[in-house]
């Protein structure tokens, strides 16, 4: 009797271990599309990046360089927008500002120059009016001359010349954000990058991030911030999660709502560059796919220095392409085909 117990347990045990074994091949997500397009442009990619896909929080495709990790930090230039406008919104969710205060409110300069009208939500969708630059290679990488961003924003409000009124063009570029991260100093009475590591990289555990200028001049918020695909992904995570990051609100669900929403669709379009052409504008990010309703479902916000993070509300995942170069034509097309590439794995 015994002998025969042991002998049917075994059999049950083994046929569970077999259907377990199973499920786990039959749940396997199939990237060999991915991998196939990677290993094809590598030489585009260069010898330092990273591609991660992330979906429940957890890693279901990485692929690394040898000489770049998941955690190895790199400067990510615009990506840094995403980052400023929920600072913001940080402070909204505080009831500290609103994002239809005029700027004036904070910056009572601009009032001066007759640049009242300017709102923080104009500043976060680049539909200010002022008169912007489109950033290139050798605006990112020239070093700010303003010793504080108190320093940069006054020269904005004194110089800038008002092409539009505000909010009826958009014009992409980094004064706006950067006004918006002034006016964050200007309501915590700390600098952009003291605040934004107190209030938002801190609590999400993003210890590669910040915005510390170490040549002493002005931080950027706009286009200045180091960080990892590893703490990117959080902070997108976050967002996915309609503001929650392990178990802790971060921002309300409306928070996040807002900063997602398109702000200005049917805008004249002064300046866009390259790489979002086809894009709308939400909150500091671009709505990179919509639904048949105008609804973003897709929000991205590459840095022309290599970095292309993606958040998939729809499929319910993040995914970034962090490379170390420009992000030229070829690297905009493989970006779209590596998110096509998941897409299609996760479809399946």
């Amino acid at each position: 009797m015994t002998a025969f117990f042991y002998k049917t347990c075994r059999k049950c045990s083994l046929a569970l271990i077999f259907l377990l074994f199973l499920q786990s091949s039959q749940g396997q997500t199939d990237f060999s599309g991915l991998n196939a397009i990677i290993k094809r442009n590598e030489k585009i990619l260069g010898k330092e990046y990273v591609v991660v896909v992330q979906k429940a929080g957890k890693n279901i495709f990485l692929k690394e360089s040898e000489e770049f990790k998941l955690k190895t930090p790199g400067p990510i230039a615009s990506s840094s927008k995403w980052l400023t406008a929920a600072m913001v919104m940080v402070l909204v969710d505080e009831g500290k500002i609103n994002l239809d205060d005029p700027v004036t409110k904070y910056i009572p300069v601009f009032a001066k120059y007759m640049k009242g009208y300017i709102t923080i939500r104009h500043c976060l969708s680049h539909t200010t009016g002022l008169d912007t630059e489109p950033a290139g290679i050798l605006k990112i990488a020239q070093k700010s001359k303003f010793a504080s961003l108190e320093e940069e924003v006054n020269n904005f409000a004194s110089k800038k010349l008002i092409v539009d009124n505000p909010g009826e063009a958009f014009a992409y570029g980094g004064i706006g954000i950067n006004i918006a991260g002034r006016v964050i100093e200007v309501v915590t009475k700390k600098t952009f990058d003291r605040v934004i590591t107190e209030k938002l990289f801190r609590p999400m555990g993003m210890r590669t991030a910040t915005f510390y200028n170490e040549n002493g001049n002005a931080p950027n918020p706009s286009g200045g911030a180091v960080c990892s695909a590893f703490d990117y992904l959080n902070f997108m995570q976050m967002l996915l999660n309609k503001g929650i990051f392990n178990n802790k609100r971060i921002l309300s669900e409306k928070a996040v709502q807002e900063m997602l929403t398109i702000q200005f669709p049917d805008l004249k379009v002064r300046y866009t560059p390259e790489l979002a052409k086809g894009f709308k504008y939400a909150l500091g990010a671009w709505v990179q796919e919509r639904d048949d309703e105008e609804k973003g479902f897709v929000f991205s916000c590459p840095g022309l220095l290599g970095t292309w993070p993606w958040m998939d509300a729809k499929r319910n995942y993040v995914g970034i392409v962090f490379s170390k170069g420009l992000i030229t034509g070829q690297k905009k097309e493989l970006s779209i085909q590596v998110k096509e590439a998941v897409d299609t794995a996760l479809d399946q």
